[in-house]
């Protein structure tokens, strides 16, 4: 039983009771109906009571424990929430808003990191951190109201006052696609849909409508079992036509890249392998008789064989997490003193692994086997990044836009499907167009690109739109409009297309 049910339910069984049971039953009634009224006001009226936590995203988990301290009715409390907006459409995303209102209306104080227009605007005081990322953030460029922050120096104050793009347009041959017919799992409603081919296609629609299932339940797992055999099955469905037009499927998320300081955005992307064959090309290392593995750091011979060449030591705490620190052998250079004494113009191997990506593209400028694969970093972002950053210090964000880079890198064949959930989740607008930018680059070698979507910034500039609703649960998961995004804000069933037209009219 859904959130919506439930409240029907607790207010017709109290019609049905005497006088004496009604008496009894009055508190916890109204209890009952007030929580259920904190859980909808934050966008959760499409979950289910039994079901399991374990499947609940992040965002949803967080809006869970907003409405229980909603419904405690705490005064001086200073309540720190990290991107609340995850997951959610705009039309939820205002009664989000109202509830953060209710705790500060209260007597509260609510700091939330965010980067969404509508709960910025909607903010009493500002803190703009930056002006950059990394090492060129860290400064606090503006504080005050929306409204009076300074466009000069920040960022963000440009991006709250910026009207909406220009829309792009979109040239799509219909004839050349894939078609899914009869999806049926959850709460889909025998839904058949087409996705254009060599496009930009956003999933969109309210919270609960069926966009998972119909993308990361269904689409995904047909096509990594047809091209990969893979042992997930999807979900139920008739027939799906036009996988011969494409080659491979690829999934990009934000889960990290590695989950051990061993992993970085060098060895992730490959290019380590290329900077190892470099140093072992040297006079130096000839003289030696060194090859490429004496240059890794995950094998013996050149690394420190103290820390295994992490750089870390790890120290296990018995009722703390667990601590890294760095290593007192090789002081956290992972490599032994006779590796670290062969040199590339005057730099070793770590001290390549130090360097920040915009310094990478200067100092191989003149390889173009690693330059290319440098510059396809820079370009999406991530000049600031150390080529040996461990990758537990990479933000979601960081993490994709790797992965992204890692496909830019590879040769193009023209007919991969990409396929992306929510990409701009915990992403500044700046970072926004710079993932458009890449999205643009691989639709350009003729691929397709398929994202599930909430960021109205990212749909205005899609050049195909699927929308499910009409609601969330099971008043959802049937398509109520396919086609491009000047014929969605003319439909007037579509909350997405409302609120574009809101967003691009003002």
């Amino acid at each position: 039983m859904d959130l919506h049910k439930l409240e029907v339910w607790s207010k017709e069984i109290y019609k049905d009771f005497d006088e004496k049971k009604k008496l009894i039953a009055h508190d916890l009634i109204k209890e009952l109906v007030n929580r259920i009224g904190f859980l909808m006001n934050v966008g959760l009226d499409y979950l289910h009571l039994n079901l399991p936590a374990a499947t609940l995203s992040g965002g949803e988990a967080q809006r869970i424990r907003l409405a229980s301290q909603i419904g405690s009715e705490l005064t001086s409390v200073l309540y720190i929430l990290d991107e609340p907006s995850i997951g959610l459409h705009q039309r939820d995303n205002h009664r989000l808003i109202n509830s953060l209102k209710s705790l500060r209306d209260r007597g509260n104080t609510v700091i939330v990191v965010e980067h969404d227009k509508d709960i910025m605007k909607s903010a009493d005081t500002i803190i703009d951190i930056g002006p950059k990322a990394g090492q060129l953030g860290g400064d606090i460029m503006a504080q005050g109201e929306p409204e009076k922050l300074d466009i000069n120096k920040s960022i963000t104050a440009k991006f709250l006052q910026s009207k909406a793009p220009k829309l792009k347009k979109t040239n799509i041959d219909l004839n050349f696609h894939i078609s899914l017919e009869k999806a049926s799992g959850n709460n889909l409603k025998d839904v058949s849909v087409t996705f254009p081919l060599n496009s930009f296609i956003c999933v969109t629609g309210v919270s609960g409508s069926g966009k998972s299932t119909l993308i990361n339940e269904t689409l995904f797992p047909i096509l990594n079992k047809h091209f990969y055999k893979a042992v997930k099955e999807p979900l139920a469905y008739k027939k799906i036509n036009g996988l011969h037009h494409i080659d491979k499927v690829i999934g990009i998320d934000q889960s990290p890249i590695g989950r051990t300081p061993r992993s970085n955005p060098a060895t992730y992307t490959g290019l380590f392998n290329h900077i190892r064959d470099l140093f072992a090309q040297l006079p130096e290392a000839k003289i030696r008789g060194y090859k490429p593995g004496r240059f890794s750091f995950n094998v013996k011979g050149g690394r420190c064989e103290t820390c295994m060449g992490a750089g870390l030591k790890l120290i296990e705490m018995n009722f703390l997490p667990d601590v890294y620190v760095k290593c007192d052998q090789c002081n956290g250079k992972r490599y032994n003193r006779e590796t670290l004494e062969v040199k590339y113009k005057g730099k070793s191997i770590n001290d390549v692994l130090n360097m920040t990506i915009d310094d990478a593209c200067v100092f191989f400028k003149e390889i173009n086997y690693i330059y290319h694969k440098v510059k396809v970093l820079q370009e999406v972002g991530l000049g600031y990044v150390k080529l040996g950053q461990s990758s537990t210090t990479l933000s979601g964000g960081e993490a994709q836009r790797i992965k992204l880079a890692a496909e830019l890198g590879k040769k193009q064949t023209g007919k991969t499907f990409y396929i992306m959930d929510e990409p701009t989740t915990g992403l500044h607008h700046e970072d926004i167009n710079l993932l458009l930018d890449v999205i643009r680059k691989l639709i350009l070698f003729g691929n397709t690109v398929l994202i599930i979507e909430h960021n109205l910034d990212v749909i205005l500039q899609a050049d195909h739109i699927i929308d499910l609703g009409p609601e969330g649960g099971n008043k959802g998961g049937e398509v109520i409009f396919e086609g491009t995004v000047k014929e969605l804000m003319k439909n007037k069933k579509s909350y997405t297309g409302k609120f574009i037209a809101l967003e691009y009219n003002n």
